[in-house]
């Protein structure tokens, strides 16, 4: 004779912990993936802010290399201001333009060219011989981020 056993009780009991594994590995990958986006969203944002910080005190050091022109107030530029511009007509003799022109061009389009909308300003106190550098940018990639980054440097000349 023949003896069969039935295990009733426990039919698609396997396939029931296999659905529940793969609802929990889901939901797992998915908090993966969001960590992973954060994180690269952060540190697009720090990336931002360490340009900012080198920009800063690029202008800073070439304001300290022509620290009489700065003194003067040739190195002073609102943060709405225009960039200076350094063109020149075709067919005209060449034209030198003065060093702080140059020195913020260069930094101007340094800003534009690192940071998502970037300007910048420059504002040089005589009396106590300091230097402020206003940096602004366009962060609203970065998490919590405002529309409008700002970063400012304070330093001696």
């Amino acid at each position: 004779m023949r003896s069969t056993t039935h295990r009733s009780g426990n039919k698609g009991f396997s396939l029931l912990e296999v659905l529940v594994t793969v609802v929990i590995l889901s939901v797992a990958l998915l908090g993966l993936a969001g960590l992973m986006l954060s994180s690269m969203r952060n540190n697009h944002s720090a990336y931002q802010r360490s340009q900012a910080t080198w920009l800063a005190y690029d202008i800073i050091d070439r304001a300290r290399a022509n620290r009489n022109l700065a003194l003067a107030g040739s190195y002073n530029i609102a943060l709405t201001a225009a960039t200076p511009v350094m063109t020149q007509e075709p067919d005209t003799p060449p034209v030198t333009f003065p060093i702080q022109v140059q020195d913020l061009a260069q930094w101007r389009g340094a800003l534009a060219q690192a940071l998502p909308g970037g300007t910048g300003s420059v504002a040089v106190t005589p009396a106590n011989r300091t230097i402020s550098v206003v940096i602004q940018w366009d962060d609203s990639r970065g998490a919590g981020g405002g529309t409008a980054q700002q970063f400012r440097v304070d330093s001696q000349l």
